[in-house]
């Protein structure tokens, strides 16, 4: 009975998506405000709809329903709550359930928190979601139906993927939907815009705080990914140019750059084109990663082994909504135009070229990801493009962008003296070419440009971010009070680059200073590494909810003293015989331990031990949470609310004299 109403519960959120996409959009082009003002109940109506059909699905997990096909593949009674919970998202149909009602509660946002943006506009943005959303739940209920049944249902599940049997998994994809899904709020913004045609900054402002929020939900989806893959997959890694690990990095290259655009089209009414495009251009690439990840065209550990003939669908879509989109970004072209000008040595040139260079790195990338499937698809056999590629195109196009980070947010607007700029530079430079060389000399193991470089771009965006906040303080204020009165945009700045900041110093020095060794250990062994000794003690079997795991023991010291004592697992999942590396990790702020156990090596209890001494890995995930957390800042400027309800009143006021 339960999975029949969520069955249903998805026919009506249909109904009502429709219901959302139609009457809005046309009652806002014929001027017909009955019509426009059913653009929230309809949403809201949609979001209750969801919720029934993801609560009905969630129930039938908890209870072992395995007359539920998707129950039945994904799950079984050995299966821990929390993975029975997180399994609802954990393949194909579930996770595309998820997605849908992740759009609705993001449409379902916008009418609660949009009362200062002027009704038809808020008509016509969940208009624009309520389409996107109908071409979801046609793509479940017509070839992806979670609630599909099963005419003999077994006794026993066939277990969830033991990849996604690990609590970094049970929040890394929501996270990841929660980014996807929400630039489609910045699209269905601009799509608003140009169909009202008013391509002014109101939209830019009201569109801001949705984009920063998306923007923040994505860097932590990729964080949690990147720190999952680390500890999880056994190989020491944080990212290895997975295509799906580029499908998720993608949007939020465009989306980045679409942050700062829309800041100068809320400003200076400038950038009003790339603004668009780069609206467009995030969901669009947001809806790719959906096709990469579900049309079964690729092989990956991240990646839904599906019918490639359910991508058909999501590759139609795609067009539509980017072919749809483009049509309307040709026709209002005329009014796109900006007519805003600027000096070349102005802060609009600095984020200009930092959109040049965001869209150019997320075209390397995409050609990187989308080559090897073009080249499969026109019959000339299966190739890979690895780390090799994206490395040698990706830095030289990010060491700009990082000196771009530390001259843009001191350039003035409109214009700014090139010869002031550089005194105010000049210090900053000196100081990190000194840092850039000296503590790589001082500190490192050995030399190397490549930690050179990384310290010194470090150097260079943490000074600079530190100028900005001095330059706050002067004027007569006193650096307290030039803090206090910084308004939570100008933290989100700040905190947004010291995240670049420590992501680039990690990135450098754990990529160059990382030491590993594959080694055959028997109990009693010791090995030395990275100064720390590590002393294999032996294996033991141990049982887990839904698996046996030979757990390790080694124990690590350092001048005799002890350090830490890991214990590596290598897991066998009742069902699934799926071996699974869980690695033990002595976690530091400026160096990780990492053991990894391999597989046994003859009869005298000897095994296959991997180990690594990580420099700096952490400061990986710390840079990324920092970034998070200036968007979440900036997100939360009170000056968006404020002008908001400055421009709903303007507009009320605007429709009272032309009803007069």
């Amino acid at each position: 009975m339960i999975p029949e109403i969520g069955h249903l519960a998805l026919i009506l959120a249909l109904a009502m998506a429709l219901a959302q996409g139609l009457f809005p959009l046309i009652g806002a082009h014929r001027g017909i405000p009955s019509w426009v003002a059913m653009a929230k109940p309809a949403a809201q109506a949609h979001l209750l709809f969801m919720l029934v059909a993801y609560g009905c699905l969630t129930y039938a997990f908890l209870v072992h329903d395995f007359s539920v096909a998707y129950v039945a593949h994904n799950s079984n009674t050995q299966l821990p709550t929390l993975y029975l919970i997180s399994g609802v998202w954990g393949a194909h149909e579930g996770s595309l359930l998820f997605w849908a009602l992740t759009l609705a509660l993001w449409t379902g946002a916008v009418t609660f928190f949009s009362r200062s943006v002027p009704q038809v506009m808020v008509a016509r943005v969940v208009g624009v979601m309520g389409l996107v959303s109908v071409g979801f739940l046609l793509f479940m209920l017509l070839t992806s139906n979670p609630f599909d049944r099963l005419f003999n249902p077994p006794a026993e599940g066939r277990d969830l993927n033991p990849l996604l049997q690990d609590p970094g998994l049970a929040i890394h994809p929501p996270m990841l939907y929660m980014g996807y899904v929400g630039f489609s709020v910045a699209f269905a913004f601009a799509i608003a815009a140009m169909l009202g045609g008013r391509l002014d900054a109101a939209w830019a402002r009201w569109s801001r705080p949705w984009t920063s929020v998306a923007w923040v939900f994505l860097t932590l989806g990729i964080v949690l990914g990147s720190w999952w893959a680390y500890y999880e997959l056994g190989w020491g890694g944080w990212w290895f140019w997975d295509p799906v690990e580029n499908a998720s990095f993608m949007p939020w290259i465009v989306g980045t750059a679409l942050m700062h655009s829309l800041a100068v089209t809320e400003k200076r009414g400038a950038f009003k084109a790339w603004t668009v495009l780069l609206a467009i251009f995030a969901f669009s690439l947001s809806l790719l990663g959906t096709f990469l990840v579900r049309s079964g065209v690729l092989t990956s550990v991240h990646a839904f082994a599906t019918d490639p003939a359910r991508g058909v669908f999501i590759l139609l879509f795609l067009g539509v909504v980017v072919g749809g989109s483009l049509l309307l970004y040709s026709w209002r072209a005329a009014q796109i135009k900006s007519s805003v000008k600027f000096q070349l040595v102005s802060r609009e040139t600095g984020l200009l070229l930092n959109n040049v260079i965001l869209v150019v790195t997320a075209c390397s990338v995409l050609l990187g990801t989308l080559y090897p499937l073009m080249i499969d698809a026109l019959g000339g056999g299966k190739i890979s493009v690895g780390p090799p590629y994206f490395n040698s195109v990706f830095i030289p196009l990010t060491v700009p962008l990082a000196l771009l980070v530390g001259v843009g947010a001191l350039l003035r607007w409109k214009s700014d003296d090139a010869a002031a700029l550089a005194v105010r530079l000049l210090p900053h430079l000196l100081i990190s070419v000194v840092a850039g060389f000296g503590l790589p000399l001082i500190f490192a193991p050995s030399f190397s440009w490549g930690a050179v470089l990384g310290v010194f771009l470090a150097t260079w965006v943490l000074f600079t971010t530190l100028q900005w906040l001095r330059e706050r303080a002067g004027a007569g204020r006193g650096l307290w009070q030039a803090l206090r009165s910084t308004p939570r945009g100008g933290w989100g700045m700040v905190f947004g680059h010291l995240g670049i900041a420590v992501f680039v110093l990690g990135v450098a020095l754990t990529s160059i200073y990382s030491t590993e060794k594959d080694l055959r250990l028997e109990p009693g062994e010791n090995y030395s590494l990275g100064g720390y000794d590590f002393l294999f003690e032996g294996v033991d079997v141990t049982q887990g909810p839904n698996f046996t795991a030979n757990r390790g023991r080694v124990v690590i010291s350092r001048d005799g003293a002890h350090v830490a004592t890991l214990h590596p697992e290598k897991r066998v999942y009742a069902v699934q015989r799926m071996p699974m590396t869980e690695a033990g990790i002595d976690a530091g702020l400026f160096r990780d331990l990492f053991v990894a156990l391999g597989e046994p090596l003859g009869e005298e209890g000897a095994w296959a031990v991997r180990i690594y001494h990580k420099p700096f890995v952490r400061w990986i995930w710390l840079g990324g949470l920092f970034m998070s957390l200036g968007g979440l800042l900036a997100a939360s400027d009170r000056r968006y609310f404020k002008l908001a309800r400055k421009a709903r009143l303007t507009a009320d006021q605007a429709a009272a004299g032309a009803t007069a």
